[in-house]
This record gives structure tokens, sequence and C-alpha cells, in this order.
């Protein structure tokens, strides 16, 4: 898992971002989970998910307000 790139982010739609971070969401929490079953052992993983999704909601944020 990688970080997503802002520049990337920046292109997309405010509906494109939002099903972006439903996705990103779900994986979380299958992250989550196989971290609890121990099916995963990449806890790095899990900080960069919530990075990205904190990543997208600002710009959501940014795009909703009109600073973008």
């Amino acid at each position: 898992m990688k970080d997503t790139k802002i520049s990337d982010l920046r292109d997309k739609t405010v509906p494109e971002l939002e099903q972006l971070v439903l996705d990103e969401r779900a994986s979380l929490y299958r992250a989550r989970r196989d971290l609890v079953f121990r099916r995963i052992t990449d806890t790095a993983s899990v900080k960069v998910r919530r990075h990205n999704i904190a990543r997208m909601m600002t710009l959501i944020a940014e795009k909703k307000r009109g600073n973008a």
C-alpha cells in the first residue's frame, strides 16, 4: 500500500472523491480485521490508509468551500 498522490486526487470531482473515501474505509476495515486475526503483518498499511482518507476528506472540504 502506498500513499495516494495529492496531485492525482485534485483532478477528481467531489463524488469521485467520496467514492474513493468509501472504498478506502472498507479496505481500512479489512486491514484492521486481518491484523487482528494475524493474516497480515504489514502494520504500516493501516496508517497509510488513514492518511489517505484524511487527504481525501481535506480535498472534499476544500472543494465544497470553493477553494480548489
